[in-house]
């Protein structure tokens, strides 16, 4: 698969490096957040790539939510055990938990169609700023901290009504943001498509955190950092 140069196995334990993380994070999911630069101290793994992984290892089911527990460091040795039942936990060797899995319905090993699933949906995934989150905080004036900016993926699910697919493609249909005080809880909404057919949905759930009241200037002073960042 595709993924191959963004982590280093030995057995069962995968490690990513700082440089694979951002080179995943840009080149394949057209993400610039700072948070995965390699010379950030705040560096994590990026999310969409242990949900890369979690498909690359174990392969595609009907139904699957992931639940994130934790920011993964670089160089951080991650246990892949066997998956036996509906229930996955994706740990570090001190049992530290960073991804619960869950799974039902029929199993794909397609690696073409997951491949197809997994760019999809890493690229809608990494256009949540500014394209969709920056619509949402105006909607309700507030904004996350500009000089430090959070935002963390709280978990994604997808539902598919059948497995015998080609080319599935991840389609953005509808965001929601709900504000409880200084945190903010976004869900958005989208639908898998196979070539003109709709053959599943799912759900992608963020937290901001930090908020203020809105401020236009520096929202665009954000936005402009963020696109000269991509050059």
């Amino acid at each position: 698969m595709f993924l191959q140069s963004f982590f280093s196995q030995n057995g069962n334990q995968l490690s990513i490096s700082a440089e694979q993380g951002s080179q995943f994070a840009k080149q394949i999911c057209n993400d610039y957040n700072p948070i995965h630069d390699v010379e950030s101290k705040r560096f994590c793994v990026p999310g969409d790539l242990l949900f890369a992984l979690t498909l690359n290892n174990y392969g595609l089911s009907q139904h699957m939510r992931f639940d994130f527990s934790g920011l993964v460091p670089a160089d951080k040795e991650l246990l892949f055990p066997e998956w036996k039942g509906s229930e996955l936990s994706i740990t570090d060797s001190r049992e530290k938990l960073y991804l619960n899995v869950y799974r039902e319905g029929e199993v794909s090993q397609e690696q073409s169609a997951i491949e197809h699933l997994v760019r999809s949906y890493v690229e809608f995934s990494g256009h949540s700023f500014p394209y969709i989150l920056v619509p949402l905080m105006q909607q309700h004036q507030v904004m996350i901290n500009t000089a430090r900016p959070l935002v963390m993926y709280q978990s994604m699910s997808l539902s598919l009504d059948q497995l015998d697919i080609s080319s599935p493609e991840v389609k953005f249909l509808d965001a929601k943001m709900e504000v409880d005080g200084k945190r903010g809880n976004v869900t958005l909404q989208f639908s898998i498509d196979d070539g003109e057919k709709a053959i599943g949905h799912g759900e992608k759930k963020l937290v901001l955190s930090g908020l203020r009241e809105y401020d236009q200037q520096a929202m665009d002073q954000l936005i402009l950092d963020y696109e000269a960042r991509k050059v």
